[in-house]
């Protein structure tokens, strides 16, 4: 049977050892009977050209089966924006969307510990600059949280037994436990093809 192909979203891009980390989650995927397609799976000379960057994407995120996203916390309380932006994308084709994090708080605790305690206003929680902030209790940005659960998948958190910014952010016991999750749920890629063509 075909490997189901799975693009592996992140912010592991932007890590000094980033295609190291690349190649282990791809092993990671064969592990479980994936194929990974990684974003720096493309000619080297396209890295030098952002619009070269941006239609080499896409054009993996168009041949995957099912996307897989990074969502540790970058640069903030939140996910990358270029993976949730590849999670829109993906979401948009109706493939089959699943996400890890080394972060098991809530959104509402990771902006707290970000931008200071929170205030309230007319009984809502707001942040330091009087903006409100979501309450749902959810792991991130309702719309991010909502894509992957309307999509089939669920978002899996894992805390990484490491004080290493470089291993948090690569979360790989979280991508681990989510690869098991899809092995588990995933329909097998023939019955995905199948459906495309209905």
């Amino acid at each position: 049977m075909q490997r189901a192909t799975v693009y592996l979203a992140g912010p592991d891009v932007f890590l000094a050892d980033a295609r190291s980390i690349g190649e282990q989650k791809k092993a990671i995927c064969r592990e479980f009977g994936f194929k990974g397609l990684f974003p720096l799976d493309k000619d080297k000379a396209v890295e030098a050209d952002p619009v070269e960057i941006f239609r080499a994407n896409c054009a993996l995120m168009r041949q995957a089966d099912a996307g897989v996203f990074n969502l540790t916390p970058f640069r903030g309380p939140s996910a990358d924006a270029g993976t949730v932006f590849e999670l829109g994308f993906l979401s948009a084709l109706g493939k089959p969307l699943y996400g890890y994090s080394s972060d098991s708080r809530i959104y509402r605790a990771r902006v707290a510990a970000v931008l200071g305690p929170e205030a309230e206003r007319e009984g809502h929680p707001c942040d330091r600059d009087g903006y409100e902030i979501e309450n749902f209790v959810l792991s991130d940005n309702l719309m991010i949280v909502r894509a992957i659960e309307e999509a089939g998948g669920e978002i899996v958190a894992v805390e990484e037994n490491t004080d290493d910014p470089s291993k948090l952010l690569a979360a790989v016991e979280a991508f681990r436990a989510c690869l098991d999750v899809m092995r588990r749920r995933l329909a097998p890629v023939e019955t995905i093809e199948l459906s495309r063509t209905r």
